[in-house]
Formats: structure tokens, sequence, C-alpha cells
């Protein structure tokens, strides 16, 4: 596949107000990220609420992302999972329904250890031909994936890079300096992204990229084509949003930036609650520090 560049929007999943899954809305977010030129479009990941849909549901919101797509843009369907097996399945399916890569997490909560990490992913890659992005995100697997294990994963076949969202630039730096020809670092973390891209960095996979797409991209491949200037007034923009988009549990404040952009309700599946009060102050602020109101 041609490699992915810019930015991925990690993108949220609309629900109706008795929790269903609105793929009408789902429809119309992927036509507006078309439109506002988002160059990646990730669906059924942390932002996408995979922990709170059921299988059934997450192999859905694949389907008819692709199939609505149609080619438009590429669609990286999150599938990874703590269950090798079941990110396996997930990831079969992907490929099935015509997913132009997937994103897979470090397996969380079980807490694997390097080697398990690598494992994991080494079944993956050798039971499914499509290609994989890995996803560290240590502040929500508690297992890190340590840069050496990453490289060594980099060697897998159909394995096309990492998010790296641990915000950690150094090791961001160490990764892009060893990385293979053909691997990609990605970031995963807005506040940081536009340095892991002034580095040499692929892209950013993005929760802010939600709410302000079109600046997303501008900011990314400003970045990585090396216009410092323009891609540092971009980011000075979105900063507050970038902060206040996690005020509280994502996607919550994400999903409530969107309904008051007229954008989708901003309906939430238990455990994640709604946004409070305080919260709805922060980022109708930052919608307003980055002009978008």
């Amino acid at each position: 596949m041609k490699p992915i560049v810019g930015s991925i929007v990690a993108l949220v999943t609309p629900l109706h107000d008795d929790g269903a899954v609105d793929y009408d809305g789902l429809r119309r977010l992927i036509d507006w990220h078309i439109a506002q030129g988002t160059d990646c479009i990730g669906v059924v990941g942390t932002t996408g609420e995979s922990p709170t849909v059921s299988v059934d549901e997450h192999c859905e919101i694949i389907r008819v992302s692709v199939a609505h797509a149609k080619g438009r843009v590429p669609i990286m369907a999150g599938t990874g999972g703590n269950s090798t097996r079941e990110a396996i399945e997930l990831s079969r399916f992907a490929k099935e329904v015509g997913a132009d890569c997937t994103l897979s997490v470090v397996p969380y909560y079980n807490k694997p250890s390097q080697e398990g990490i690598y494992q994991h992913f080494k079944a993956i890659a050798e039971a499914v031909d499509i290609p994989m992005v890995l996803y560290n995100v240590p502040g929500r697997t508690v297992a890190d994936m340590q840069p050496e294990t990453t490289l060594r994963c980099a060697g897998l076949p159909g394995v096309i890079g990492v998010k790296e969202a641990s915000g950690n630039i150094e090791r961001a730096q160490w990764l892009i300096k060893q990385a293979p020809k053909g691997f990609s670092i990605y970031s995963g973390d807005d506040g940081t992204a536009i340095a892991l891209m002034l580095l040499g960095g692929q892209g950013n996979v993005s929760v802010t990229a939600n709410v302000a797409p079109k600046l997303m991209h501008e900011l990314c491949i400003a970045a990585i084509e090396g216009r410092v200037r323009e891609a540092t007034s971009i980011q000075m923009r979105l900063l507050s949003l970038h902060k206040a988009l996690f005020c509280e549990s994502s996607p919550a404040p994400t999903k409530w930036a969107m309904k008051r952009l007229g954008l989708i309700g901003d309906a939430v599946r238990l455990p994640i609650t709604p946004l409070t009060p305080a919260g709805e102050k922060q980022v109708e602020q930052a919608l307003r520090d980055a002009a978008l109101l």
C-alpha cells in the first residue's frame, strides 16, 4: 500500500441518545473528513470507544466505514486487544471487507512481557496478510513496548509502522533514527506531535482532528515538510484544544466539542460519562481560542 503520511483522525464513534451506534452519522463524518483534507481515517480505536462496542458493532463500524469511503481515503481499522486470538479474528475481518491497514494496540490489563508483546504481534502478522500499525500507549495499557521491541516487530511481515503515544520525544527520536526503511513513526499525542514530525515522523494519529481536521492536516504537512514557522503557528492556535479534549475522560470532551460544532450528538457509553459543566466551559473556551467558534 502507499505510505500513509499526514493527519490520521482517531475517529469518534457517533451514538444515538439511546446508545446505539449512529451509522448515518458515521457516514457523514467520513464525508466531512474527506472534504476537510484528513489523510487517513482510523476507526474503532480508543477514541472510537472500542472497549465498549460489541464484537458485532466493532465489525459493522469497520465494514460501513470501508464501504462508505470507497477508496477516497484510507481506512485504518482498530483491531487490537488483549486477546491475541480476538485480535487475529478482527484483523481477518478487516482484511475481508477491504480496510487499508489495521491499528493494533499493545495488549492491556494482562501486562505481557516484552517477549509476550513481540509474540502477540508476530502471531497476528503471520496469521493475517494486511498492513499493520502497532500502537504503544503505556498510559492506558500499563505494558510499555520498549523501542527495542518496536524495532524487533518492525521486521515482522506486514508491520508498517507504530503509533507511539507515550509522548516521549527522546524515544521517538531514537525510533526515527533506527527504524528500517518503510517503517513509519506516527505520533499518538497531539501535544507533542509537531516535534515528532519535525524530527522525521510521518504523521499524527489525532484526537484533535475530530474537531479541527483541516487545521490538523495543515499542521502535519507543514511539519513533515519542515515549514517550522507555519506548523508552529497552527500548533499555538490548537494548543488549548489539545489539552481541553482530555480535561475529562475521552472521548466525552471531544464529542461535546463536536456537538457544539453541530457535527454529532455527545452521547457516550458507560463507564465514560458526559462532560460536566466545568468541562464544557473549558472546551468552549478552547474552541474559541482556536477560532472554531
